[in-house]
């Protein structure tokens, strides 16, 4: 039995090794663009919600799928819409976050700590 706890601690320590390993992401990182299924299931989640109060988390996304399914694309098309504005709002500020990004890396900081010193 001792050989299975340290497996067992072997393992741990090797999950551990793995999740340190992985850089950590910049909180200042654009936002990715949200597609058109998901402003759908913004707008209609509250909807599904009151019509079927005793649903769980899982239901109510199984239930949104499904609506979501049903609808035809000229009913589909102001989400489409909205996902396209928000893939070039999400593209710009990547532009941008990468400019900044390399800008400060070749000024030997980050840009922002001088913008912030200057306000």
């Amino acid at each position: 039995m001792p050989k299975e706890t340290t497996k067992a601690k072997r393992k741990t320590t090797e999950k551990a090794e793995k999740a340190s390993r992985k850089p950590k992401k910049d909180p200042k990182a654009p936002k990715r663009a949200l597609s058109a299924y998901m402003f759908f299931s913004q707008d209609w989640r509250e909807r599904i919600k009151s019509e079927n109060p005793d649903a769980g988390f899982g239901e109510v996304g199984k239930l949104l799928g499904a609506k979501w399914k049903e609808l035809d694309e000229e009913e589909k098309k102001p989400y489409i819409e909205q996902a396209a504005r928000d893939k070039e709002r999400a593209e710009e500020e990547k532009t941008a976050y990468d400019n900044k990004q390399k800008n400060g890396a070749a000024s030997g900081g980050s840009g922002e700590e001088a913008e912030e010193d200057e306000e």
